[in-house]
């Protein structure tokens, strides 16, 4: 999986491109965290899945970990851009009342 950063207009920006499984969750955690930790000044940060070809459990647990460091930190964090198949489990697995979509 890769991952792309930005920061623009105080909000950190992290595009994920590529699967997120079991086999590529702990590389992206480590990665997204050194990134997050950083930006630390942000005043939000947005991960956007329009490019996540496959997630799984995985990537919801993924998600709520990095929201639950970004909360620790007191930045807002949401997702933006998800697929059909990602909205579906994102939506199923309820996530969205915790981690709002962008709009």
């Amino acid at each position: 999986m890769k991952i792309h950063e930005s920061i623009a207009h105080g909000t950190l920006y992290i595009k994920l491109i590529g699967e997120m499984d079991e086999y590529s969750a702990r590389a992206v955690r480590t990665r997204c965290d050194e990134i997050i930790d950083k930006s630390a000044g942000v005043g939000r940060i947005v991960i956007n899945l329009s490019e996540v070809a496959f997630m799984d459990s995985t990537g919801i647990g993924f998600l709520i970990g990095r929201y639950k460091k970004a909360a620790r930190m007191g930045i807002p964090l949401c997702v933006e851009s998800p697929n059909i198949a990602a909205d579906k489990i994102l939506n199923l697995s309820g996530i969205y009342t915790l981690i709002p979509k962008a709009e």
